[in-house]
């Protein structure tokens, strides 16, 4: 689709976009401006890095957002319909991975040897992963649900990734969130949609973030493959959200979509 043909896909929508300080959030808020959003509610747990993306938008409000406190979730949203009237869109990209077992997996990676994670993977780290990944993501869609179902519309897209179906090596709390974003979004999605709202998930690949920007030198240039494209750009997930979230993907309901760059098929 042109940038012309979709330049108003979101005429007067109120959207909201979490993780939207940076990555593929903060892509998918300016692109929600640039394409009519009458306002874009910003959220993301670092308020300094949201309230700088927000500036650049013409309606964008932040919102300094943990999206592991559910309270605080539900504030977040019913702030959005008490200011608004209503909540049309909402981008869940907020998410973490864990770099301290990246470093492992590089290490191991370097000196030609299996990473070994499992077993030295203690509790705070499978909670931390647990917390933000599933937790929140449990926390946005029900507050999400709560806004829409009343005027049976809206459109929720939510960040997964190609994790889940390649299960990376010494990665096994990450994949395990991420496995079980997908099947909450597509559970949820088999509900709500006879309430007028669907739910859809985008699986990235490795993707120019902050958080890929943290990523060891190493395993980065083990996702350098000549035969596949290189890594996706935010702005290029945030496309496919969009997508997502507008009128032109009124069949899909629990979609997963695989953007990996042909790395693997699912």
């Amino acid at each position: 689709m042109s940038g012309d043909a979709r330049q108003g896909r979101f005429e007067g929508k109120v959207a909201m976009v979490t993780g939207a300080g940076s990555g593929m959030g903060a892509a998918v808020a300016r692109q929600l401006a640039a394409e009519g959003a009458r306002a874009v509610v910003l959220a993301d747990v670092n308020g300094e890095a949201v309230t700088a993306v927000a500036k650049e938008l013409p309606d964008g409000r932040p919102v300094s957002l943990d999206v592991a406190d559910a309270e605080a979730v539900d504030a977040a949203v019913e702030d959005v319909v008490r200011e608004h009237g209503r909540l049309d869109v909402l981008v869940h990209a907020a998410g973490v991975d864990d770099p301290e077992v990246k470093q492992v997996i590089a290490d191991a990676l370097v000196e030609g040897r299996p990473p070994e994670v499992t077993d030295r993977l203690d509790d705070a780290s499978w909670r931390r992963v647990m917390r933000v990944n599933l937790d929140g993501t449990f926390h946005v869609l029900r507050a999400a649900v709560r806004a829409m179902r009343p005027v049976k519309a809206g459109a929720i897209v939510v960040i997964g990734s190609s994790s889940v179906f390649d299960a990376p090596v010494g990665y096994p709390h990450y994949a395990a969130s991420k496995a079980g974003v997908h099947a909450l979004s597509q559970a949820v999605a088999k509900e709500v949609i006879a309430s007028g709202i669907r739910v859809n998930v985008v699986a990235p690949g490795p993707t120019e973030t902050g958080m890929a920007a943290r990523t060891p030198a190493a395993l980065r240039t083990g996702f350098a493959d000549p035969r596949v494209r290189p890594y996706a750009t935010s702005e290029e997930i945030a496309d496919i959200a969009l997508f997502l979230a507008s009128d032109a993907a009124a069949n899909l309901v629990g979609a997963v979509l695989l953007a990996n760059g042909g790395r693997f098929t699912a």
